[in-house]
């Protein structure tokens, strides 16, 4: 009998917890690799300090969130934004917070710091659109968020999937095979509280309060999670 191979996954690694965190929670890989459980073959890659790798060498990426901004100027960004450009159909391609916003950039949308202001705690999107791989389908979701930056120009060719009054382009999809979601389905609510909490001074405790209180209601990371494993597995 033939065993199946377990699909290879690239984690790019593009930023990490505060130091103070990382004990307790892990790094953004540890994370995403708790998220996705069992059936991957993992590799971390960080891209601050490593090229890319050859997108057609793994089954998917997930590019990981980071407190930089795409339009910092960092070499390793330009590097990463024209790597996504070309590795577009070429792999599964999943990018979260930061990730969301470098494949925006890198296809043609507009990322910029919002003036809505910080984005924190437990925020709920509109399912404007289910992929087949959204299943179980639900027609909204709830999972952790921490940005400053959005996505303010949706790229041509790119679906809108879901959405809020905060944030207009919190989801989006390019054919079958790239997918991006502005929130954390890999935080669990401890961890965003903590992450919040050590920001308190720079958000300010008027969303800062509202948002630890907002992360002890019900999630939906676990069938965020799902629908990442069903469209790494293509």
């Amino acid at each position: 009998m033939t065993e199946t191979r377990m699909p290879r996954i690239a984690i790019l690694e593009t930023g990490a917890p505060p130091s103070d965190l990382s004990p307790e929670h892990g790094r953004y890989p540890q994370m995403f690799t708790r998220l996705l459980g069992e059936g991957f073959d993992i590799r971390s890659i960080d891209v601050r300090h490593s090229a890319p790798p050859d997108p057609e060498a793994f089954d998917g990426v997930i590019i990981t969130g980071s407190p930089a901004g795409v339009y910092d100027g960092e070499p390793w960004i330009g590097r990463l934004l024209d790597w996504i450009a070309s590795a577009k159909g070429r792999t599964r391609m999943v990018g979260i917070c930061f990730g969301h916003q470098a494949m925006a950039q890198a296809l043609g949308g507009r990322v910029e710091k919002s003036d809505r202001g910080w984005g924190v705690g437990l925020h709920r999107y509109r399912v404007e659109q289910s992929e087949p791989w959204m299943q179980p389908p639900l027609t909204t979701i709830a999972i952790p968020v921490s940005h400053q930056d959005q996505v303010v120009e949706r790229p041509a060719g790119a679906r809108v999937i879901l959405s809020s009054d905060f944030t207009p382009f919190a989801g989006l999809a390019w054919d079958d095979a790239a997918v991006s979601l502005q929130g954390h389905p890999e935080f669990t609510p401890a961890f965003a509280a903590a992450l919040a909490e050590g920001r308190r001074d720079r958000i300010g405790a008027d969303r800062v309060d509202p948002a630890l209180e907002s992360l002890k209601a019900a999630n939906d990371r676990d069938v965020v999670g799902e629908w990442l494993r069903t469209f790494l597995k293509g």
